[in-house]
């Protein structure tokens, strides 16, 4: 039986970058759990085959199609999350891209506004929208998906590192404007993770061992790892948690 103190059961949850890795193992952890989870990405053929998987296993889900740099899109699908199920729950900001750039001088002003949009200008437009839908129905919860890189920047991928520190300061920023309106805004710091966008480091055996030795408990994670804290956050159980960030990377260390 569900501890009613994590239960997530008829949420409604948009969860975008949700067809694939760990917005997919949310999508499908918290859909096992009873909520009703709003697949988005640019691949709707994708989010259409998860969410059929979804409902086929009993679930609720729907997909949408969103390109989370691209603004003026975005009122669409929060508008189509709030109005399939008439209330919006609960936004997870997932969709991310980390493309690596040999050095900065080698990084174009295409690739740095490309990174910028889906990591942070994405977000913060979301997070927006997300919170005016939520205050109609006395409030909610929004989660970002950070990354390692914006605590211990890496060197390959500076403008990846400086957009998920900007989405940590918004995440803060964002908590102490909708506290009023019992909408609590966190974050996850993720490790590294088994993922087809991380595949050809944590996938590679010559690589592996490398990638593994900062690691306290001497492994990458598994996408369903994710899911507990995205529970925790969306659950009554956080009710006194917001402007956080948690930290999951396996111990990291140094």
């Amino acid at each position: 039986m569900t501890d009613p103190l994590f239960s997530v059961a008829d949420q409604v949850v948009l969860v975008t970058g949700g067809s694939r890795g760990l917005g997919r193992a949310m999508c499908l952890g918290l859909a096992e759990r009873g909520a009703r989870v709003v697949i988005a990405s640019r691949k709707l053929d994708a989010c259409e085959e998860l969410a059929a998987q979804i409902r086929g296993s009993g679930g609720e889900a729907f997909a949408a199609a969103c390109h989370v740099g691209d603004w003026e899109s975005l009122d669409r699908v929060v508008a189509d999350a709030a109005g399939r199920w008439g209330r919006l729950d609960g936004l997870i900001n997932n969709a991310g891209m980390s493309p690596l750039a040999p050095s900065l001088l080698e990084t174009s002003e295409t690739l740095f506004d490309k990174v910028i949009a889906v990591n942070l200008k994405g977000p913060t437009r979301l997070t927006a929208l997300a919170a005016e839908a939520m205050k109609a129905t006395g409030g909610g919860s929004i989660i970002n998906i950070s990354s390692l890189a914006s605590v211990k920047p890496i060197s390959t991928a500076p403008v990846y590192s400086a957009a998920k520190a900007g989405l940590n300061a918004l995440t803060r920023a964002a908590a102490l404007e909708y506290a009023g309106a019992d909408i609590r805004v966190n974050g996850i710091i993720c490790g590294t993770f088994d993922t087809d966008a991380a595949a050809g480091f944590v996938r590679n055996a010559d690589l592996l061992p490398e990638v593994v030795r900062p690691i306290a408990l001497g492994r990458v994670g598994r996408p369903d790892e994710i899911v507990g804290a995205a529970v925790y956050l969306l659950s009554d159980a956080s009710s006194y948690t917001t402007g956080s960030l948690i930290t999951i990377d396996g111990g990291v260390s140094g």
